[in-house]
């Protein structure tokens, strides 16, 4: 990995999953990390997780109230300030106009110095035999273009000035890529805690070796135990 030698110590951060666990699972070490070192980390989920389950019986409305319930258990355990739900529907979500609308709301409420998601240019990973989520890509989309330059610009989404809600520069973008990278953070201390989260998420029935196998490779890619590693943009830096 060309790994980038610039360190991140954000004092607010966002991260923005399209699902409850997306962001646990992947970057659930980075965001104790952090949030132990004293930044203000804060979740977003953008679908109401009404798809996350197997069984033909499951009560829909039941669904998503435990999937929430499991990410805020998640998040305490992680040092997550607080979590924030939309209702997308579950497998629908679209990188359209309203979607943008309401992550740059998010942002310029919260002002975060960096943004943690999902990178949309992965559709697959053939030697992984895995096709990403349509809700990841849309998601990753979404928030590109919400932090760069929705969220900046003064003229879009003249609603949101009316309601005091200014335009705000994230400095920074980390996205998950199983493939490509750039960065990397120790999880190491915290990988007990990531695993504690993943374990909240009941209804899921997460398979935590994956999780440890991804931060394994992280931690042999980084010269560490476990790490999570990223795609680190750091905007306006040339």
């Amino acid at each position: 990995m060309d790994q980038d030698t610039h360190e991140l110590s954000p004092k607010t951060a966002l991260f923005i999953g399209a699902h409850a666990d997306d962001m646990d699972f992947f970057a659930g070490g980075t965001a104790a990390q952090w949030a132990k070192a004293g930044c203000e980390v804060y979740y977003l989920v953008l679908t109401d997780g009404s798809k996350g389950s197997n069984d033909p019986h499951t009560n829909v409305d039941e669904l998503i109230k435990t999937r929430q319930q499991e990410q805020r258990e998640a998040a305490k355990i992680l040092g997550v300030k607080k979590v924030f739900f939309m209702t997308y529907p579950d497998g629908e979500l679209e990188n359209n106009t309203r979607l943008k609308h309401d992550i740059v709301a998010f942002i310029r409420h919260l002002k975060p110095d960096t943004v943690v998601s999902l990178d949309p240019t992965v559709i697959y990973v053939a030697e992984l035999g895995l096709i990403n989520h349509p809700d990841h890509r849309a998601a990753g989309q979404a928030v590109l273009d919400a932090v760069y330059p929705l969220a900046r610009d003064h003229l879009a989404f003249p609603d949101q000035l009316k309601k005091g809600l200014q335009p705000h520069n994230v400095s920074t973008v980390l996205l998950v890529n199983i493939t490509q990278h750039n960065f990397g953070v120790d999880i190491t201390d915290m990988f007990d805690t990531k695993l504690q989260a993943l374990r909240a998420h009941t209804s899921q029935n997460l398979d935590t070796s994956v999780a440890t196998k991804f931060a394994t490779q992280g931690g042999e890619i980084c010269g560490c135990t476990y790490a999570e590693i990223f795609v680190r943009i750091d905007i306006g830096r040339f």
